[in-house]
């Protein structure tokens, strides 16, 4: 296989993690999605900065409860993501970013779904054969801009 086909695999596969960890966190799979992080991986959103999967597992199910408020245990909000860009650093190493619109989905319809508009800013590191989320950053650009910046693979503001 050559190399540039290689190099479209990863990055397909590396896309393929951000995409599932949006529809894991979406339907409640906490389990599932713990699974997309390194076991050391650091997450920081707008709720905290959490170290580790069981850490993560944890804040990420907090979110969710708080977005339940019908109980409905799927689904209390979407996250949308558009334009994945993301650069190969080495072998074993990516850098992602992508949009985010987060909506609500338990609000009246007379109010606006949106939750909010943010870029995830993302570090992939392949471990036994898988790509997995290794330090992941939400930097919010709406309601509230947050800061964070940068392009994969030169200067992408990651949580240390």
């Amino acid at each position: 296989m050559s190399t540039e086909i290689s190099k479209l695999l990863a990055i397909e596969a590396v896309k393929n993690v951000r995409k599932r960890y949006c529809h894991y966190l979406d339907a409640n799979r906490m389990d599932a999605l713990a699974q997309l992080f390194a076991p050391d991986a650091v997450c920081e959103v707008d709720r905290g900065v959490w170290r580790g999967r069981d850490a993560i597992r944890e804040g990420l199910s907090e979110a969710f409860k708080a977005f339940d408020t019908q109980n409905c245990g799927r689904y209390p909000f979407l996250h949308a993501i558009a334009n994945q860009w993301v650069e190969l650093v080495d072998d074993d190493r990516a850098e992602g970013r992508c949009y985010l619109i987060d909506l609500v989905t338990t609000r009246p319809p007379s109010e606006s779904p949106f939750l909010l508009l943010g870029l995830y800013a993302d570090e992939y590191r392949q471990m036994d054969g898988h790509w997995l989320i290794s330090r992941t950053r939400l930097d919010v650009v709406w309601p509230q801009p947050n800061g964070g910046g940068g392009d994969p693979g030169n200067g992408l503001v990651l949580p240390n």
